[in-house]
């Protein structure tokens, strides 16, 4: 059994990943193995990082994502890890190799006038076309994940306070902010949920339900965004999380506190947040002419 082989055995059966991890480490080193020009070649660079730079210098040439040249050296680095357990290396050439740091997406985000006019969007007094309503401005509204807006239950709205109870990553618990749109929505959509309910017999604490009385899930809110963007007029295809993206993106450019954003987005770390900054130029470099006394 070859070397290449051996690790494989160890990853199906020492480690017990899935079978479409190993097919992917298996692709991985095979294409080293061919970069090389050979599998006895493997264990030649013992200690010697130059040929793994040569690699990745071959990568960047080939013109890869940052984020798959990461993924292919994640395999090298068990696969060395490995040998270095098991004896058939003295010195893991890895150890001396740095992950590329992946680029940072821009975030996708709507103007306020596209903004407005997906909100404006739902008209209707049927159930659906309230849910729409209802959702699109609470995610709007409060800068929400998809999750926490279809993880929100009845008793986590405190509409005379226009916020509510949210549940965020690692069960982080925050209250969000409504604003005036969403309170105005849901005051409308929960009475004609509750006459949803009543009619399908059933009962749910959900907020959000869909046509069937259940809770709505997160993929549901894809296809409540493909009915409406296309009549508000937006020609792109606009994700979920571009509502939550325009919310921070819209009060940095209205002057808002980097800090106070990062909690109503309930961000642990400021350097989350601060990707936000980069879409904001316009409004920092207003804020630069008008307030540094060497701007002009």
């Amino acid at each position: 059994m070859g070397l290449k082989d051996e690790f494989i055995e160890h990853l199906q059966h020492g480690r017990g990943l899935s079978p479409h991890t190993v097919r992917a480490y298996k692709g991985d080193l095979e294409r080293f193995i061919e970069f090389l020009g050979g599998e006895e070649r493997l264990l030649g660079i013992d200690g010697n990082p130059v040929e793994i730079r040569r690699y990745l210098a071959r990568l960047h040439t080939a013109g890869l994502r940052k984020s798959t040249t990461a993924r292919l050296l994640s395999c090298l680095r068990t696969f060395y890890r490995w040998c270095a357990d098991s004896g058939r290396v003295r010195d893991n050439p890895l150890l001396q190799v740095r992950t590329p740091r992946p680029d940072k997406k821009l975030p996708v985000f709507l103007d306020e006038q596209e903004m407005q006019r997906l909100l404006e969007a739902p008209d209707g007094d049927d159930f659906l076309t309230l849910r729409d309503r209802a959702l699109l401005e609470t995610i709007y509204g409060g800068g929400l994940r998809v999750s926490e807006a279809t993880g929100l239950d009845l008793g986590d709205l405190h509409l005379e306070e226009g916020v509510a109870g949210v549940r965020g990553k690692g069960n982080r618990e925050r209250l969000s902010p409504l604003g005036k749109g969403a309170v105005e929505a849901l005051s409308r959509y929960l009475p004609a949920r509750a006459a949803r309910l009543e009619r399908l017999g059933r009962s749910s604490p959900a907020v959000f339900l869909n046509k069937n009385g259940t809770r709505l899930n997160v993929r549901s809110v894809r296809r409540v965004l493909d009915r409406w963007v296309p009549r508000a007029g937006i020609a792109r295809p606009v994700f979920p999380h571009a509502l939550r993206h325009s919310f921070a993106t819209h009060l940095l450019n209205r002057g808002a506190d980097l800090r106070a954003v990062q909690e109503l987005l309930g961000h642990a770390d400021l350097s989350t947040t601060q990707i936000y900054t980069h879409v904001t130029v316009p409004r920092l470099k207003e804020v630069y002419d008008r307030a540094h006394p060497r701007a002009v």
